[in-house]
């Protein structure tokens, strides 16, 4: 390699965690001399890729930074009054800084672990109390993924409780004609599979019958008008249907909640508290309900339980909260909710507390107010006598206003050939009214106006001006001083094991490096501040890094063309589903709904399958993993005419390149079904294998697991879907972007959350095509050295010919449930006292953790989480032999705290030495744990999901 060469390379080399030396060791301690040997004796030869993948050559992490500062410039930033459920907001900088921008908070996993996830827990509280109080209704989940999306749930959610899967008594759904559009777009969506008849109309006129099972209604609706809709709502409630109503948490500030109004769910987006616009996302959508929907409710809710010392602890409440874990009865598929920036808008609300809040909201109020008087008062009419923060304008000549507006570089919204929208957000100073007002202003007269802000907000109805308070907990009143606000969040940060600790090694869930060069752009105003309906034409930076990107995804799964619209991987199977869908309907065949799903998957996709319309049929594995490839044959004939394909993992959900993929697929095709391809294993596959290669027709691509996508703490992800040839036409289509006649939207913006598509394109930009071929064969290396180690502890399952596996690996921990009393949980929280989190616990089998620790970790972590497991083995050892009690020993009382370990009574048959500092690197770094085992029963029983009272707080 040239001197020259160096520079490009240097990423790969930051980004994969041997270097050259530990390299030698760990493929001598596999058995191999050299990488290659180990890949050939890994994949099948029958499926490798013959040539390299074309994707530039990498780039420099200094170079890639100057490309894509280029490439943003391309975004032209004009002021912005598009409103649509999307606002400019103000980040405040610390936390801007502090957690937008920090791996303590954007790189830790989904809170499955709640002993070392307390701080991201309490943060999703105080988010779910937000919700709650604002909305007015005692039930909150704590986010999920957009707007649009958590309509689409919310029907779902009343439909199911209102009609049996294979009996529907009551079909139609009422939508508000003056809901947003993309809204509307995801709703069709979602209704077509599930046989839901949609009924637009006016909420004011329309007669709701027992026909119906719920409604939708929008408050400030589409054009900003603020609409009574208590009568409408018991109407419908009268006939037994439930209504959901989209709102805007700013907006409630000064408006009525919508539990006051009687609805029963509330839904929207809390973009507009703290979160940049991203051209769409990522942001948290909520969910707020009464309490009869606590059972059914959709996505996580944090609840309040107790500690095995009975202190407060905090946990994901009714067990996982995801849907999907019932498989084909699922109501719902969501895996993926926005807890990073649920925790952005939290804060936020922290940090102005209830007073600044309404501040703000009375601000664009009167601002808005001072617009419509002006607009009015030059002989303009507006369409709503009531609004917030948007009027529309009705004019004769939009084309003039248009024009004058974008020589000053504003966007209106243009609604039809005589609306124009205008809505007022927190960005907006007085010297930005008199540039709006001018466009609506004859060329001649100057523009002036008065600000009466001691009036009131006198376009709000009066009936409906909000008397009830929010935010009285302590948390929304105490940390207002920047001081307060940064040691809240270090406070919080410093309870929760992130990958700024240690590895987190989840198998199936790729907690790889998100280097910092892959996230500073984002927080840069040319991609953070772009509306997602802007003129295409000033959005030329997100077109380049779409078309790019999409084109280097193609290339990489082998496939030819790409939807970046899901904004999560079970959005991802959804969309893939129903382009395999469409694509039989297109051919005639709408009957062929039948899904063949191996008892191994994972549980989004029998639940994505039956959200698409399908009926799922299970396939059989054998006992080394395997699909059974005759329980296949013999499905796939029995079910021939109805078949609409297949849904499968590779390598397999077991950690192994299953040689019979190929036979698999060719199965399937030959009886008319289409082959779905579930992408979480992809970090086995880029530039050594493809699905396209492999005879998949669809793939979705888990964008924060293979591509680098930090998770979030819970979100956010990506999960777009690459096909082939003759699917592309039947990929999502979107509103905005005009209805290609065959999809409607699977996500509230057209291409989902589109600002973190920019670490997926900076991943493969500096590492380039050798470089995500390395990452692959890495991973791989990383999981073989792994288990041969461990191999020599625990019994290994699945394993291929050879006696290796693809990039993750299951231990068998179910032996020493009978020889020592211990369970896979046991491990899971002693791994805490060693200062990891736990690896995937029984998933794919129960009693097992499958462990997967990607390219990114060097030797010296991996030893070290592989010296944990064999201490921990050494104890199950001593409890096997008698030299520890069964019951009182270092595994069923993990994790120990801080609190624990240095209370002046220990009552156990360990030492504190053995709780605290099992094995010598602890000494060096020790994690506490800040609560000791929760306990789920508690939690569930007696279900709390707001912040209880302060005193609770200070017992813990």
């Amino acid at each position: 390699m040239s001197i020259l060469e160096l520079q490009s390379k240097e990423f790969a080399k930051r980004h994969i965690g041997p270097n050259e030396a530990e390299t030698q060791k760990m493929l001598q301690e596999t058995g191999f001399s050299n990488l290659d040997g180990l890949i050939e004796k890994t994949v099948p030869s029958g499926i490798r890729m013959k040539t390299a993948l074309r994707i530039p050559r990498a780039m420099s992490e200094h170079e890639y930074l100057r490309h894509i500062k280029n490439v943003s410039l391309k975004n032209k930033i004009f002021k912005n009054y598009i409103g649509q459920g999307y606002y400019g907001t103000i980040t405040p900088s610390v936390i801007l800084r502090n957690i937008f921008e920090n791996p303590g908070w954007y790189t830790q996993y989904t809170p499955y672990q709640a002993e070392i996830s307390q701080g991201r827990l309490e943060s999703l509280l105080n988010y779910q109390t937000l919700v709650s109080d604002l909305t007015g209704l005692p039930l909150a989940n704590a986010s999920l993924l957009d707007e649009a999306t958590a309509a689409a749930e919310a029907m779902a959610m009343f439909f199911n409780l209102k009609n049996r899967q294979d009996h529907i008594e009551r079909p139609r759904f009422f939508l508000d004609a003056a809901t947003f559009p993309q809204t509307k777009d995801v709703i069709h969506t979602r209704a077509i599979p599930f046989g839901i008849e949609v009924i637009e109309g006016d909420y004011k006129s329309v007669t709701i019958d027992e026909t119906y099972f719920g409604a939708l209604v929008q408050y400030p609706n589409n054009v900003g008008s603020i609409e009574d809709y208590s009568s409408f709502i018991s109407a419908v409630q009268h006939i037994g249907g439930h209504v959901v109503m989209a709102t805007d948490l700013l907006a409630l500030t000064v408006l009525a909640a919508p539990g006051e109004l009687g609805a029963d769910v509330a839904i929207g987006s809390a973009q507009r508290l703290g979160v940049p616009l991203g051209y769409g996302g990522p942001h948290a959508a909520f969910m707020a309900a009464k309490d009869d929907f606590k059972r059914v409710m959709p996505g996580r809710i944090i609840g309040v339980s107790v500690d095995a010392q009975g202190n407060r602890a905090l946990r994901m409440a009714l067990q996982t909260r995801e849907q999907h874990i019932k498989r084909e009865k699922a109501t719902s598929n969501i895996c993926t909710a926005q807890a990073l920036l649920a925790n952005m808008a939290a804060m936020y609300a922290v940090y102005h507390g209830p007073a600044g809040l309404k501040a703000i909201a009375e601000r664009i109020a009167i601002y808005a107010q001072t617009v419509a008087a002006e607009i009015e008062a030059r002989g303009f009419e507006l369409v709503s006598e009531y609004f917030f923060d948007t009027i529309v304008v009705k004019a004769s000549d939009i084309a003039a206003i248009r024009q004058k507006a974008e020589a000053q570089k504003i966007n209106f919204r243009y609604i039809g050939d005589n609306l124009v929208g205008i809505s007022i957000d927190e960005t907006i100073i007085v010297e930005d009214l008199f540039d709006i007002i001018n466009c609506f202003e004859n060329d001649t007269d100057p523009v002036a106006f008065d600000i009466n802000a001691d009036s009131g907000t006198y376009r709000l109805p009066e009936a409906l001006i909000r008397k009830s308070s929010y935010l009285t907990h302590a948390v929304f009143n105490t940390h207002h001083s920047e001081s307060q606000m940064m040691r809240y969040i270090k406070y919080l940060e410093n309870k929760d094991l992130s990958l700024n600790t240690s590895m987190i090694s989840l198998g199936s869930c790729t907690m790889k490096l998100n280097a910092a060069t892959q996230m500073m752009p984002l927080s840069w105003s040319h991609w953070a501040s772009i509306h997602p309906f802007v003129p295409v034409d000033q959005a030329g930076g997100y077109r380049e890094l779409v078309d790019n990107l999409s084109k280097y995804l193609c290339e990489i799964t082998a496939f030819d063309a790409c939807s970046l619209q899901p904004n999560s991987g079970a959005q991802g199977e959804y969309a893939g589903l129903l382009t395999i869908k469409a694509y039989h309907e297109a051919q005639g065949n709408p009957h062929r709904n039948v899904m063949l799903i191996p008892i191994s998957a994972h549980g989004t996709n029998p639940a994505s399958a039956v959200m698409a319309g399908m009926k799922v049929v299970v396939v059989k594995a054998l006992e080394n993993g395997y699909i059974d490839v005759e329980d296949l044959k013999a499905k796939a004939a029995q079910h021939s005419e109805h078949l609409a394909g297949i849904m499968i993992t590779y390598p397999s959900t077991y950690g192994v390149y299953e040689e019979t993929v190929k036979e698999i697929n060719q199965i399937v095709h030959d009886h008319g079904g289409q082959v779905y391809m579930d992408g979480a294993n992809m970090n086995a596959q880029v530039g050594l294998t493809a699905p396209g290669l492999i005879g998949a027709d669809v793939c979705h691509l888990n964008l924060h697991k293979t591509f680098a996508i930090p998770h979030g703490g819970g979100g956010p992800g990506m999960g777009p879907i690459c096909v082939k040839a003759h699917l592309a036409q039947y990929l999502p289509g979107h509103v905005f972007l005009g209805d290609n006649g065959l999809q409607h939207a699977v996500s509230a913006a057209p291409y989902g959350s589109a600002s973190i598509l920019l670490i997926s394109y900076a991943y493969i930009m500096m590492l380039g095509g050798d470089g995500v071929k390395s990452a692959t064969e890495y991973a791989i290396l990383n999981a073989n050295y792994m288990r041969s180690r461990l191999g020599k502890h625990y019994d290994i399952l699945y394993t291929n010919d050879n006696g290796l596996c693809a990039h993750e690996f299951i231990v068998d921990l179910r032996p020493f449930k009978k020889t020592a009393q211990i369970e896979a949980e046991d491990v899971a929280k002693r791994l805490m006292d060693y200062g990891f989190h736990a690896p995937t616990m029984s998933f794919p089998v129960p009693g097992t953790i499958m462990i997967e620790p990607t390219e990114s970790e060097d030797k010296a972590e991996l030893d070290r989480f592989c010296d944990a497991l064999i201490s921990i083995r050494e104890e199950i050892r001593a409890i096997e032999e008698g030299r520890a009690d069964v019951k009182d020993n270092a595994l069923k009382n993990a994790p120990h705290t801080q609190q624990v370990v240095t209370a002046n009574e220990w009552n156990h048959s360990y030492s504190r030495q053995v709780a605290a500092f099992p094995i010598h690197y602890v000494t060096l770094n020790k994690f506490w744990p800040s609560v000791a085992r929760v306990n789920n029963t508690v939690g569930d029983r007696n279900l709390i999901c707001t912040c209880e009272p302060t005193e609770m707080y200070a017992e813990a």
